[in-house]
């Protein structure tokens, strides 16, 4: 049994997010009807050793023969250097405007493979096949395409939306422990941003999710996808209301540009629960919620085994964590911005935050002054 999601408003076509279990066995068919030429695999060495023959023999079988194409795992690959080598296999492969892209893996290969197809021939269509809980739950749904800089995460991109995303709940069993609580961060990041009774859920029954439970994870994916779905439709390029989705994000992006990126001592989603942690405590110090919130979301957290407090990621200096915020791409003028709450599932927007007051704030979580 599947469950069909679907993503439309703005300016962009509509599409379909496909959540169940065995889909990768239906990548073919699926994908045949949009490929009207040929179709490249982008994947990492990791998942093309786990899942890189199926999709492969899915895609021949129903007449949208493949190649594939293997970048290295992690977020180094998210670079100009790796970018630019993606982009001049298919090249090389003579792909053209008939041609289709699948983005067989987690964030980073989402991520590169997708740009890479905003980039080619000035956009190609694409398939986002997201094999880990934090890309099926977030990167893969939207059209954002991105790579790093050294001066900050996601800085160079597109808005390059898929022509179809696959959920394959059964690929998940494939992670490590690590991934699925890194990926379970976004979900109740979504719970936090606007459905409190989707984070109640979160913080008990659905709990087992964190630990890998199947129905648990699917129905976390779905209404994960439900919710980012609407907020997209209103606001594709993130000038208003899709912002709330960064809940989190100015803290996080900070912390993990200061560690160099390294998902060894930091993932992406154990950065997103430290964040949504500090903007929640952040809200608290500000009087906009109560302490009582803040403290509970820090429990919940913290019983997903994840990271609340600052010192759990490293030493930082609170004048750089500051300096990184400012550059943000949401920040305007050189004025901070960062997603707040007045409560679980009521976040928003706040403009011109004080930037001594974040400083403060960052001394007291643990920063050097």
């Amino acid at each position: 049994m599947t469950t069909t999601v679907p993503v439309s408003g703005g300016d962009f076509r509509p599409y379909e997010v496909v959540v169940g279990r065995g889909l990768l066995a239906e990548l073919g068919p699926r994908v045949a009807p949009l490929a009207r030429g040929r179709t490249v695999v982008i994947t990492d060495e990791t998942v093309a050793g786990l899942h890189g023959k199926a999709a492969l023999a899915s895609l021949k079988a129903a007449g949208a023969p493949g190649r594939l194409l293997t970048v290295p795992p992690g977020e180094g690959s998210k670079s100009f250097a790796e970018l630019e080598r993606v982009i001049d296999r298919l090249l090389a492969f003579r792909l053209d405007r008939t041609d289709v892209v699948v983005a067989l893996g987690g964030g980073v290969v989402g991520d590169l493979a997708g740009l890479a197809a905003a980039l080619y021939m000035r956009g190609i269509d694409f398939v986002q096949v997201p094999t880990t809980l934090l890309a099926q739950v977030d990167s893969s749904v939207g059209g954002k395409t991105a790579i790093d800089t050294p001066r900050g995460k996601n800085l160079i991109g597109a808005f390059h939306q898929p022509r179809l995303v696959l959920a394959d709940i059964d690929v998940l069993a494939t992670l490590p422990a690590r991934q699925v609580k890194s990926g379970w961060a976004e979900v109740l990041k979504h719970g936090l941003i606007c459905d409190a009774a989707f984070f109640d859920w979160l913080a008990g029954e659905g709990a087992a999710g964190a630990k890998g439970d199947p129905a648990a994870l699917e129905r976390a994916v779905i209404r994960s996808v439900e919710i980012k779905s609407a907020v997209v439709g209103e606001d594709e390029k993130e000038a208003g209301r899709r912002a709330l989705l960064n809940l989190g994000h100015t803290f996080g992006h900070a912390i993990e540009t200061e560690v160099g990126f390294d998902e060894d001592a930091l993932a992406h989603g154990e950065a997103v629960a430290l964040g949504c942690c500090m903007a929640l405590r952040y809200s608290a110090r500000e009087g906009l919620c109560s302490a009582e919130d803040a403290a509970r979301v820090e429990a919940v957290v913290a019983a997903a085994g994840l990271p609340t407090r600052l010192d759990q990621a490293g030493a930082f200096e609170a004048d750089r964590l500051l300096a990184l915020m400012a550059g943000d791409k949401k920040a305007e003028g050189g004025a901070l911005t960062l997603i707040l709450a007045h409560g679980v599932g009521r976040a928003f927007v706040a403009k011109g935050v004080d930037a001594a007051k974040v400083r403060t704030f960052l001394i007291a979580e643990g920063a050097t002054g």
